[in-house]
């Protein structure tokens, strides 16, 4: 048997949620006795298999066609379908992205294949894998096992450690039919800049109401770009109309999991803590004592954010020379 990941790629670049599925899949492997196995689907990406060479796939199969330039949901199911059809895998993993959240169902419904999605963990026991996932806004765990011959799960992203595990990997093409689109792609716009992105963030600085109208998010974006951070929002701003809904942190949000988040003038609402729980560390800004974001938070300062933040931006220059 084997392990098949998906190597998700934009723009001719891997996603940083690609080397941690690969990283665990390569350590479910050695526990299950299985080969990885990793598809790199896109055009003109062959030059990115040497760099998924470094984290232990026993196999690269790389789908190259000019159909797979841009993301698009028919193209890439049928490819990743037809390859897990051909490699018959024991289970397949994908990041717990947008373009994962859209393809993992999709594909698992072609191939009557159960799935776990959001997973914080995964386990390999008794000839067996379970799958961890939060359940009730994240208030509890649930271990799920998966009957179906192919089991597919995606891991949610800065959960997984990304470790380098280098081998002779074997690059082989693969190609297969690709239907004709349903959609056409005619533009992409990146938004956010030269900020990482808010699911693979190491750090996220996030605003809420507490900020008392849309242009105390400059102050938010100051801090983030000192720390080289990522910028979330509560629902609340997001309801104001202060944020765009893709900065959206929460249950009908975005899930984060960065190594720090700081929280400035949001309360912390079971919706959004479902959100950002598990964050590494999380610092909490509020001048209500009895915020709840302070029952969650390692670090808590009850204050002014128009005062605190600003001190923390002086001191953070300070730091950094």
């Amino acid at each position: 048997m084997s392990i098949v990941v998906f190597a998700e790629q934009r723009g001719g670049t891997l996603r940083k949620i690609t080397y941690e599925v690969v990283s665990e899949g390569k350590r479910l492997a050695a526990a299950a006795g299985d080969s990885l196995k990793v598809l790199l689907a896109g055009s003109d990406v062959a030059g990115l298999a040497e760099e998924l060479k470094k984290f232990g796939a026993d196999e690269i199969a790389v789908a190259n066609d000019a159909a797979l330039a841009d993301y698009t949901t028919d193209a890439y199911a049928a490819v990743l379908a037809a390859y897990i059809q051909q490699e018959n895998p024991g289970l397949v993993l994908l990041g717990h992205s947008a373009i994962g959240k859209d393809l993992a169902p999709r594909v698992a419904a072609r191939l009557d294949a159960g799935l776990v999605s959001d997973c914080i963990d995964v386990k390999f026991a008794d000839g067996d894998y379970a799958f961890v996932h939060p359940i009730y806004a994240g208030k509890a765990i649930a271990t799920y096992k998966v009957n179906s011959a192919v089991k597919m799960a995606t891991l949610r992203p800065n959960v997984f450690p990304v470790e380098e595990n280098a081998g002779a990997g074997s690059v082989v093409d693969f190609s297969t039919e690709i239907p004709a689109p349903r959609t056409k792609v005619l533009e992409v716009k990146q938004q956010g800049g030269d900020r990482p992105e808010l699911t693979e963030a190491d750090i996220i600085c996030s605003g809420g109401r507490g900020l008392g109208n849309p242009d105390g998010f400059q102050l938010i974006e100051q801090l983030a770009d000192i720390l080289g951070a990522a910028v979330g929002s509560s629902r609340a701003a997001v309801d104001a109309g202060w944020r765009d809904h893709q900065f959206q942190v929460g249950q009908t949000g975005k899930v984060v999991s960065p190594n720090l988040y700081i929280a400035c003038g949001i309360s912390g609402a079971i919706q959004h803590l479902a959100g950002m729980g598990s964050s590494k560390c999380i610092i909490g800004i509020n001048k209500d004592p009895e915020a709840n974001i302070f029952n969650v938070a390692d670090y808590g300062i009850e204050g002014d954010l128009y005062k605190v933040v600003p001190a923390l931006i002086e001191k953070l220059k300070e730091v950094k020379g």
